[in-house]
């Protein structure tokens, strides 16, 4: 292990200098980040208009472990779990608090404008009348999307959630999709109860399905199909509505049900079964949402996750006829969660909602956007180009060591079957960009995978740089890699997967000069050298 560490010697000489360049265009990037009132106000307003998890802790972090700046020397490489605001993006924000300020009747022109422009980078806008609702997360999506789709009429069929393994998507997301409290405080500020139901819902808890077996291995595209088919058809057997869940994609990359199987049901089933696409990762292309949109399904977006936004901005957006059936329900429930500001001018339940602004969620979703609008400056096959490269090799390294072991993923082509039948095949997000692997420690002959707590530490010390005698100067780097994610079972053992992801970011900057690929590969193979290296001192 020493001998690959001392062998890639050059590769440590080339990060530490790309560290330094980044210091460098952060103190450079913007005479704005430079005024110290406008930089705190700003910071301080990007954690509010949240709950408990975007409140900073005694190391200035949040829940996910991201400060509410910018971090220069951390190299980004999780944003399967969150991001830190780049620099870009938190001058963007610190740009829309001077409008704010200078001119406080503004605040209704500009949430038209980031709603209107994230119809546009998103593809939303080929598909004319659909609607986009602001949210703070991911989470309180879902549970907005279980009260605008259930019916307000006591007499009608009470509406029931179907949705993948909550460990593929979120802890909260079960409650919910259940319209119960997930969290001890609301978006708007509220003291809540954890499970308690939202006031007037009576929603039973969701039906689940599994996406992989026991040992981890992902289940087959037919067989997860069979089984939401099968709940599916379950819940509404029973007198009820499903609301059916297509994670796309997952926290380890996941497709589930398959588009195809979420139409065949929409077919079968009519207005009995709503689709969300939950696509909080945000790892689609702008022609795969606005595919989406056009079969009547709805898609919840977030800017914290593949954009590299920060933590906290999410988006339903409501195709035109879902958003018709949906103007019909009361949001009177949603008042600890949403504001008049978040939903349309014209949404008629709006009105029962506080008309308080919400600066924090304005502006990330304008930090969001700035990285958004950059990714889409870049064309489809160079994007696609890069990820290819990106994705071989890490999957070489990853299948090149014993210490690593990838956590197999169906392949997105496979998953996304409806789009790719006579579509254009050479679509970025037909590339992984989330690669999930265990890691192992040789005891004796063999190599046993690390357990739950050991994955854990990992996790920790990839962001804090290593000192004393004889750590090699890639142990001084920090990574942000994507958090232990529970994926199984082995010899009586949970396994728990680490992820290293690719985003918006590193894109943009891979594809804007000569040595930019080669720069994004590097850091991704030190940050694979720096856990074999962490799990030598184990």
């Amino acid at each position: 292990m020493t001998a690959q560490i001392e062998h890639r010697a050059s590769s440590i000489v080339l990060c530490t200098l790309l560290s330094t360049r980044s210091h460098a265009a952060m103190a450079t990037a913007s005479t704005l980040i430079d005024d110290p009132e406008l930089a705190e106000a700003t910071a301080y307003w990007l954690t509010q208009g949240g709950d408990t998890r975007l409140q900073l802790d005694a190391q200035g972090l949040n829940l996910y472990g991201c400060p509410s700046r910018p971090d220069p020397g951390l190299i980004a490489l999780g944003s399967s779990t969150a991001s830190v605001v780049s620099a870009r993006g938190f001058e963007a924000a610190s740009r829309l608090m001077l409008r704010l300020g200078a001119d406080p009747g503004c605040w209704p022109g500009e949430v038209d404008r980031v709603r209107a422009e994230l119809l546009a980078l998103s593809g939303a806008d080929q598909v004319p009348g659909t609607q986009v609702v602001l949210s703070a997360s991911g989470t309180d999506l879902h549970l907005i999307a279980s009260q605008l789709l259930a019916d307000g009429d006591e007499a009608a069929a009470p509406l029931q959630a179907l949705m993948a393994d909550p460990a593929e998507t979120g802890s909260g997301v079960p409650k919910a999709l259940a319209a119960r409290h997930f969290n001890t405080r609301s978006a708007q500020g509220a003291t809540v109860v954890p499970g308690l139901a939202l006031p007037g819902s009576a929603m039973e808890a969701p039906r689940t399905v599994a996406l992989r077996e026991m040992d981890g291995r992902p289940r087959s595209v037919e067989q997860i199909d069979a089984d939401f088919t099968a709940e599916a058809e379950r819940i509404l057997r029973a007198g009820r509505r499903c609301l059916l869940v297509l994670v796309d994609v997952s926290k380890t990359g996941l497709v589930a049900p398959s588009p195809a199987c979420a139409l065949r049901l929409r077919h079968r089933w009519g207005e009995r079964l709503e689709v969300l696409v939950d696509a909080c990762q945000f790892r689609l292309a702008p022609a795969s949402v606005a595919a989406c949109l056009r079969q009547d399904f709805g898609v919840a977006l977030t800017g914290s996750k593949f954009l590299g936004g920060p933590v906290f901005s999410a988006a339903l957006l409501l195709p035109p006829a879902l958003a018709a059936r949906a103007r019909r329900r009361p949001l009177r429930s949603l008042r600890a969660y949403s504001a008049r500001g978040d939903w349309p001018r014209s949404w008629p339940g709006a009105r029962e909602l506080p008309g308080s602004p919400n600066p924090g969620l304005l502006l990330r979703w304008e930090a969001a956007l700035a990285e958004l609008r950059r990714l889409r400056e870049v064309p489809e096959a160079a994007v696609s180009g890069f990820l290819r490269e990106w994705g071989d090799a890490v999957s070489e390294r990853l299948t090149g060591d014993p210490v690593f072991e990838p956590l197999p993923v169906t392949p997105l082509a496979r998953s996304r079957d409806w789009r790719t039948r006579g579509a254009d095949t050479a679509s970025w997000d037909l590339q992984p960009t989330i690669f999930p692997f265990l890691l192992r420690r040789r005891e004796g002959p063999s190599w046993r995978p690390l357990r739950p707590e050991e994955m854990a530490w990992l996790y920790r010390q990839m962001r804090e740089p290593q000192a004393g005698e004889r750590v090699p100067l890639l142990a001084q780097l920090r990574f942000q890699i994507g958090q232990p994610v529970v994926c199984g079972v082995r010899d009586g053992q949970a396994l728990t997967a680490l992820r290293l992801c690719v985003g918006a970011r590193d894109i943009s900057a891979a594809t804007a000069g000569a040595r930019g690929t080669a720069e994004a590969l590097t850091q991704a193979r030190l940050a694979l050298d720096k856990l074999a290296w962490l799990i030598s001192r184990l």
